[in-house]
């Protein structure tokens, strides 16, 4: 195999769509303000002749670009320019570490995740599709836009949100689940999930290993509904200084279980691809590998953080430590699997995912 040059830093794009009032812009504003120091590019995509969802996140009116008291950059935009705010997002010197894109509760979340996995840009990458559903009107609303299930079945991460308010809202939880294909589902209230799930909150580090949750700490008048963000998600780190099978770890990968949301981290195929590590990086039922060559000096390990809700997280350690190789020699044919999910910049841009 080829010696590849690292590729450059990612930007995961998060769809964020929902119907009207199901809370995605309280969702979005709660990203803002406890971003941990990440830049957030928001992009709004509303549809109405008067931006009321632009300005409830950026305080402005129009499709102008404004600067956030955290450094975000929130646009005002249709549909169709959708690909070039992605590119004027993605420029070095902004410096953003994810754009969320805000659907009109009236727009097909679909064409827009299309078009984000269209994208040619290298430092553009999908980072999910995100249904927001209110629980205490989700049965009225499933009655008003039955299309509704089609979005859920599409979904990577469903925010069942005002739980609160929902006089039932365990028999609306497991309603959405049995709605998804294999999406992770948390409750939330003011439309309140933790960052992390969805997004690195500290990135000037690198932050593979254990999750923590010090920079996370809500403030203001309304704390009693804040509640502990990090008990609506679950994580696994897994570490293994002996290389991984490529075979065995495509099997974990394409079996991953409902719930599992994320994988990040690097892998080491040790006699598959001696010069060589993979960038792994895995959203819903999105994946991908970066191959990049092994930092001089470092030791080499697998590196792995897995983030999801409901995980089994003791069963799914045992899967990835099942994994590992003791193969002596190397095995180009069992590299296939991985190399279907590395981007060829002459292939189609989507990928096989």
């Amino acid at each position: 195999m080829s010696q590849r040059s690292p590729e450059p830093q990612q930007i995961p794009v998060v769809v964020l769509a929902g119907f009207l009032g199901s809370g995605k812009t309280t969702l979005l504003n709660h990203l803002l303000h406890r971003s941990g120091g990440s830049r957030i590019g928001a992009i709004v995509n509303d549809f109405g002749a008067i931006e009321i969802d632009a300005m409830a996140v950026a305080g402005a009116l129009g499709d102008s670009t404004v600067s956030l008291g955290n450094g975000c950059l929130c646009c005002a935009v249709d549909a169709s320019e959708l690909d070039q705010y992605l590119e004027r997002l993605a420029e070095p010197s902004l410096g953003i570490d994810v754009i969320v894109i805000e659907a009109s509760g009236l727009a097909e979340p679909q064409e827009l995740v299309r078009m984000v996995l269209a994208s040619e840009h290298p430092r553009i990458v999908y980072g999910g599709l995100v249904e927001v559903v209110d629980a205490a009107e989700f049965d009225d609303t499933r009655a008003r836009h039955p299309g509704i299930d089609r979005h859920l079945a599409l979904a990577d991460l469903v925010v069942v949100n005002k739980v609160d308010r929902a006089a039932d809202g365990e028999r609306v939880l497991g309603l959405v689940r049995s709605l998804v294909d294999g999406a992770a589902v948390v409750p939330a209230s003011y439309g309140r999930i933790d960052p992390e799930f969805l997004f690195d909150c500290r990135p000037s580090e690198e932050r593979i290993g254990q999750l923590s949750f010090d920079d996370l700490h809500e403030h203001g008048e309304d704390d009693d509904h804040a509640g502990h963000l990090h008990s609506s998600y679950d994580s696994l780190s897994f570490t293994s200084a002996q290389p991984l099978d490529p075979r065995r770890l495509m099997e974990f990968l394409d079996s991953r279980p409902q719930g599992l949301y994320r994988i990040k981290g690097y892998v080491d195929f040790g006699p598959h691809d001696v010069r060589n590590r993979y960038g792994v990086h895995a959203v819903g039922r999105f994946l991908r590998f970066y191959p990049e060559p092994w930092p001089s000096g470092e030791e080499r390990l697998t590196q792995l953080v897995l983030i999801g809700s409901g995980i089994d997280a003791p069963a799914l350690d045992k899967e990835l430590d099942a994994c590992r190789s003791d193969a002596p020699h190397a095995d180009e044919h069992g590299m296939w699997g991985v190399l279907r999910y590395v981007r060829d910049p002459d292939e189609d841009p989507a990928g096989p995912a």
